[in-house]
């Protein structure tokens, strides 16, 4: 068969077993990935290519699972607009979507004690407005002038089998602020001035600091939990006990201490 014949030739998905339709494979180490299977993966898995059949079908299974995390789910906090860091404190996960349903949407729940770290990065695009000669030519103003455009990218590195990191955009549209050059002195304007900017950096600042404080304190339960209990006096019953993890008396149920 030629390579005219190769590019028409039926394809099977490896995982499914249907039949892919014209353009719409993906190409696995070992097989063929249909669109339909695809679509259900982690959208923050970008490791295709490299993976086999089996990695691909223990993910969906994964996926699928992860559906009965969503449904549990209890929303405590928003942060964001556009995409969103969604929590619930009370079981210390959370989860990173734009998807206002999320059960069908089906955005990966992810434990507080998963996170292993989160960046703030403010990147900042600067344009220059030039002006026309009397040639039609575009030449620079004297001193030159520009225009500032900026985004915010939030980074959450985490332990997770199928990917290690979450990196997305806070804004989906730049802010852009433009000096007024009609001040004397203007060369660059302070961006914590514009109410887009100060905004979209303290949300950015409020996820990082909820991520990294709640990822401590789960932390700090797991070492409270592990580390080894004495034997001390209860103060109700007077007897000598090592207080389970609430710190009550194993005999009368106190508080022991």
């Amino acid at each position: 068969m030629g390579l005219f014949g190769k590019m028409f030739e039926k394809k099977i998905c490896s995982v499914c077993g249907g039949e892919i339709k014209l353009l719409g494979n993906r190409k696995l180490e070992d097989g063929n990935l249909c669109k339909s299977c695809a679509s259900k993966l982690s959208p923050f898995f970008s490791d295709r290519r490299r993976s086999t059949v089996e990695d691909i079908k223990a993910q969906l299974d994964y996926r699928e699972k992860n559906r009965d995390a969503v449904a549990a789910f209890n929303v405590t906090s928003v942060y964001g607009r556009d995409m969103k860091v969604v929590v619930d404190e009370s079981a210390k996960k959370f989860m990173v979507t734009r998807a206002r349903n999320y059960n069908e949407a089906n955005p990966d729940v992810i434990d507080f004690k998963d996170v292993t770290g989160v960046q703030v990065d403010i990147d900042e695009e600067r344009t220059e407005d030039m002006r026309e000669d009397s040639e039609g030519n575009e030449i620079s103003y004297n001193p030159p002038k520009f225009f500032y455009a900026y985004d915010f990218k939030i980074i959450i590195n985490v332990n997770n089998p199928y990917f290690d990191t979450i990196e997305f955009k806070l804004n989906s549209s730049s802010v852009e602020i433009n000096p007024d050059y009609s001040v004397p002195a203007v060369r660059k304007p302070d961006p914590n001035t514009n109410v887009d900017y100060h905004e979209y950096k303290k949300m950015a600042n409020d996820i990082k600091r909820v991520l990294t404080q709640a990822r401590e304190e789960v932390r700090e339960e797991r070492l409270a939990a592990n580390a080894p209990r004495i034997p001390i006096v209860c103060k109700c019953c007077g007897a000598t006990t090592v207080p389970d993890i609430n710190g009550c008396c194993e005999f009368c149920g106190c508080t022991a201490k």
